[in-house]
């Protein structure tokens, strides 16, 4: 007698953006941008989890080459976590994350970071991946994929990225006289 085997069940991620809102299967996709110039220096698409986010940062942070340069990761609020800044601080990456003043929590930043002047800086450059996010959205037509599965949908999305970062540097480059 043979035995059929079931395929592995896929874990479905279902994720909700408010708490009244329904849930559904989503992906979460995830840009780093270099502050100077506003252009996409890496792209990540991962499922939808609480933690994703956390995650594909520690992931990325640990892949930034070391050397005498400071490293500074900016983030938002979600981002202060107590965890989530010890281990970036294990790599040598300064956390520039927005503090997250609750009467019930306390803020994983201190003084050490939010004293220096380029943390007074972050919060205005950490709005430019906000136009990254609208322009790929709208113009790049990914608000609602076309595609079904991790691969492609992730291809997809870095190819966006990429003609943001091409329609980005014209903008950059000086007009030819």
């Amino acid at each position: 007698m043979t035995r059929i085997v079931p395929p592995p069940i896929r874990k479905r991620c279902l994720y909700k953006k408010s708490r009244g809102s329904e849930s559904k299967l989503s992906y979460l996709g995830h840009v780093w941008m270099e502050n100077r110039n506003g252009l996409v220096v890496d792209t990540r698409l991962t499922r939808a989890t609480g933690t994703a986010e956390r995650e594909a940062a520690l992931d990325r942070a640990a892949r930034i080459p070391g050397g005498t340069r400071q490293v500074r990761l900016g983030g938002d609020k979600n981002y202060d976590t107590q965890d989530f800044v010890a281990k970036l601080r294990d790599a040598a990456v300064t956390p520039h994350v927005a503090q997250h003043q609750h009467a019930r929590r306390r803020s994983a930043i201190d003084a050490r970071t939010t004293r220096h002047q380029g943390y007074a800086i972050s919060p205005r450059k950490r709005k430019r991946v906000e136009e990254i996010f609208g322009w790929i959205k709208t113009i790049a037509g990914l608000r609602k994929t076309r595609h079904r599965g991790r691969k492609r949908v992730s291809w997809m999305f870095t190819f966006a990225a990429a003609a943001f970062n091409l329609v980005r540097m014209r903008k950059l480059a000086p007009a030819a006289a």
